[in-house]
C-alpha cells in the first residue's frame, strides 16, 4: 500500500536549530525538501562527496593494474613532482591523500608524454651540449639544427651543412655560418628547422627514466593500498552523505526573530514518536492532511514477501504518484515471469542463480543488498523453470525432457501455443488493471467504464488470436460482451458536470479502444525475444561444431566460440529485461491502472547507515 502522508511544520528556538535538526535525524520519519537548499558549507560538503568517489574510481582501476593515459601534451615535467615521497599524504579525509597521488602520478603521467615526444625529436641529432651552441652563437655564428627529405643536399654561403645523421625517409644535420654570412640563405630544397633544447640528451633521457620510475612507484602504491584504502574511503562515505543531507537541512531551516521553523511530510504512523520528542525537546507542531496542490513523496509499504520490489523501483528511479495505487505485487509477479521468458534459456538462469549465491555469501549481512539478492533467487528460479517447461539450455535441450508435455506444447513448430500464451498473459495483466480499477472506486459510477474496458480487452484478446489463426472465429457472446462494454465506457467514462472540461476523452475514446488491441499484440515481445535469445545460442553452437579444423585447435576454437557466443547473449538477455520487461509493466501495465510513475520516494532525514 501507499502509506499516508500528514504534513509537518515544526518550531524551535533560533538557538536550538542546530540540536533540533539532530533530534529529527535521530528520529528519522521526516521528509524535508532539501532541493533549495544552496550555501557554500552545502558545496564544500557535495565537493568531499565527489572526491572520495573519484578515490574509489581510481583505487578500483588501480587494483585492476590500469594506468592513466596522458592528459595534456604540453605539460611540463615539474621537479618537485619528481621529489615527491612514495606515501599518502596525512590528511583528516584519507580520499584526499589518493587524490593528491594519483594527481602527481597524472602530472608525471603528462610531463613524461611530452618529454618523451622531444626526446623522440632530438635522438637522430645525437648528444651535444645546448651551452656550447649559445656560447658560439654569442660569438656571432649562425648554428640551426635542420631536417629535410633523404636525397635533397642542402648548401649555404659563408658555412657548411654537417650531416649527423639519415633514414629512408629524413636526413639531420647541423647548419653553421659564419659571422659575415649570419644572414645567407640556404639553398638546394625544403628543409624544417628544429628548434634548441635547452638541456643535453641525456639529462633528459635520465629525467624520463625518473620519472617512468615515479609513475610506477605511485601505480604501485595505488594498488598495493588500494584495498585497504577503499575500506577506509567507505567506512567514511556514510559520514559525508550525512554531511550533505545536515548542510542541506540547515540551509531550509528558516527563522522569524527568535523562532526557527522547517516543514516536511511524515507519515501517519510516525506522528506518535513525533509529538514524544516535541514534548521533551519544547517544540511546536502543525499536523496537517495534505492539500490540494501539494504532492507529497511517496512510501511504498508491499506485503512482506513482495517488499524487495521496492528496490527495483529505487533502481529504476519511479515511484507512483501519491494518490495512486501500489502495483508492486503485480509488477514483482509478472516481471519475475517476463525475466524468465526473455532470458529464455534455463542455462543462462543456473549462471544467474550461483552468481545469486555467491552474492549471498559475500554480502547477506548487507541490508542494502539483500532485496536485490532476493529478487534475483526468484528471478533465476523463475527463469530455471522456464528452463525446464521449455527444455532450454544453452541453446540445446536435455535428451530425457524431449518427450515431456510442456515442451512439445511450447515447441509447436507454428509457433502458435507460444503466441496463444503471450496474448493470455498480456489479457489477464491489463484486465487485472482495469478491474482492479474499478474495484478501487466501486461506490463511483464511474467504475462501470473500468469493467467496460476489461470487456474490451477480452474481446481485442479474442480478435488478436482469430488475426494468427489460433481461434478459428470469434464467439457471439464475445459481440454481446464488447457491446455492453462500448456502452459502459462511453456512457460512464465522465461524469455530467465533467463533460464540459474533459469531453474531449470521450472523442479519443474510438482511438483508444483500437490502441487496446496493440496492447495485447504488444505482450507478443516475449516471445519474439526469447525465441531470438534461443535462436542466437543455437546458432553460436552450431558455428562451434561445425568447423573441420585438427581436433587439438578445434576444441580450443569451440570452447572460445561458445564463450564469446553465450556471454554475448547473456549480456542482450539482460539488455532486453531492461527495455521489454520494464516497459510493460510501466507502460502497458500502468496506463490500464491509471499509474504515471511521477512521484518521488519518500526519503526522511536520517544518517546513512553503513554497509
Amino acid at each position: 500500500m501507499i502509506v499516508a502522508m500528514k504534513h509537518l511544520t515544526l518550531l524551535c528556538m533560533a538557538s536550538q536549530s542546530e540540536k533540533t535538526l539532530e533530534k529529527l535525524r535521530s528520529l528519522g520519519c521526516v521528509h524535508l525538501d532539501l532541493s533549495s537548499a544552496a550555501s557554500p558549507e552545502l558545496s564544500v560538503a557535495r565537493g568531499d562527496v565527489s572526491e572520495a568517489e573519484n578515490a574509489l574510481r581510481i583505487l578500483s582501476a588501480a587494483a585492476k593494474g590500469a594506468v592513466p593515459s596522458p592528459a595534456s601534451s604540453e605539460a611540463n615535467l615539474r621537479d618537485e613532482d619528481l621529489l615527491l615521497p612514495v606515501s599518502f599524504p596525512e590528511y583528516d579525509n584519507c580520499a584526499k591523500g589518493v587524490l593528491f597521488v594519483d594527481a602527481a602520478r597524472q602530472r608525471l603521467i603528462d610531463g613524461a608524454f611530452k618529454l618523451s615526444r622531444t626526446i623522440k625529436q632530438y635522438i637522430p641529432f645525437g648528444e651535444f651540449d645546448p651551452a656550447s651552441v649559445t656560447s658560439l652563437r654569442e660569438k656571432g655564428f649562425s648554428i640551426e639544427l635542420v631536417k629535410y627529405l633523404t636525397g635533397v643536399k642542402l648548401s649555404v654561403e659563408g658555412g657548411y651543412v654537417q650531416v649527423v645523421s639519415s633514414d629512408e625517409r629524413n636526413t639531420y644535420g647541423v647548419v653553421v655560418k659564419g659571422p659575415q654570412f649570419a644572414s645567407s640563405q640556404i639553398k638546394g630544397g625544403a628543409y624544417e628547422v628544429v628548434p634548441l633544447i635547452t638541456e643535453k640528451l641525456s639529462v633528459m633521457q635520465n629525467r624520463l627514466a625518473m620519472a617512468e620510475e615515479k609513475i610506477a612507484d605511485f601505480t604501485n602504491l595505488l594498488a598495493k593500498e588500494a584495498q585497504s584504502m577503499t575500506e577506509k574511503i567507505t567506512a567514511l562515505y556514510p559520514e559525508l552523505l550525512d554531511k550533505v543531507q545536515f548542510a542541506a537541512a540547515r540551509d531550509v531551516i528558516a527563522s522569524q526573530g527568535e523562532i526557527s521553523y522547517v516543514t516536511g511530510w511524515m507519515s501517519e504512523d510516525s506522528i506518535e514518536s513525533v509529538r514524544n520528542e516535541a514534548k521533551v525537546e519544547g517544540w511546536a507542531l502543525a499536523v496537517r492532511d495534505p492539500k490540494e496542490d501539494e504532492v507529497p513523496p511517496t512510501l511504498i509499504r508491499p506485503p512482506k514477501i513482495f517488499a524487495p520490489v521496492t528496490a527495483l523501483f529505487k533502481g529504476l528511479g519511479i515511484a507512483p504518484a501519491y494518490n495512486e495505487s501500489d502495483v508492486s505485487v503485480p509488477f514483482m509477479c509478472y516481471f519475475s515471469l517476463f525475466f524468465a521468458m526473455l532470458v529464455g534459456d534455463g542455462g543462462y538462469g543456473t549462471i544467474i542463480f550461483i552468481l545469486t549465491m555467491l552474492g549471498w555469501f559475500k554480502a547477506a549481512s548487507n541490508k542494502s543488498v539483500r532485496p536485490w539478492l532476493i529478487l534475483m533467487t526468484v528471478f533465476s528460479l523463475g527463469t530455471i523453470a522456464w528452463g525446464f517447461l521449455s527444455n532450454t539450455w544453452f541453446g540445446a535441450g536435455l535428451p530425457f525432457a524431449q518427450d515431456w508435455a510442456s515442451v512439445k506444447w511450447l515447441a509447436d513448430p507454428s509457433y502458435k501455443n507460444m503466441m496463444f500464451l503471450c496474448f493470455t498473459i498480456g489479457a489477464s495483466h491489463l484486465v487485472l488493471a482495469r478491474v482492479w480499477s474499478g474495484i478501487c472506486i466501486i461506490n463511483d459510477r464511474t467504475c462501470l467504464s473500468q469493467f467496460g474496458w476489461a470487456g474490451i480487452l477480452l474481446f481485442m484478446y479474442w480478435v488478436t488470436n482469430s488475426i494468427v489463426g489460433i481461434f478459428s472465429s470469434i464467439p457471439n457472446w464475445m459481440f454481446v460482451v464488447f457491446g455492453i462494454s462500448l456502452v459502459l465506457v462511453f456512457g460512464f467514462t465522465l461524469k455530467g458536470n465533467e463533460f464540459k472540461s474533459r469531453g474531449i476523452e470521450i472523442g479519443m475514446l474510438p482511438l483508444n479502444i483500437m490502441s487496446a488491441l496493440g496492447d495485447i499484440i504488444s505482450y507478443v515481445r516475449l516471445f519474439a525475444v526469447g525465441l531470438a535469445s534461443v535462436k542466437v545460442a543455437q546458432n553460436f553452437n552450431d558455428m562451434a561444431l561445425a568447423n573441420s579444423w585438427p581436433i587439438w585447435m578445434k576444441c580450443s576454437v569451440s570452447v572460445l566460440i561458445l564463450l564469446i557466443g553465450h556471454a554475448l547473449n547473456f549480456v542482450m538477455a539482460g539488455l532486453s529485461i531492461l527495455v521489454h520487461a520494464v516497459r510493460l509493466n510501466t507502460l502497458e501495465f500502468s496506463n490500464h491502472k491509471g499509474v504515471s510513475w511521477s512521484g518521488y520516494q519518500f526519503n526522511p532525514f536520517k544518517k546513512t547507515k553503513s554497509k
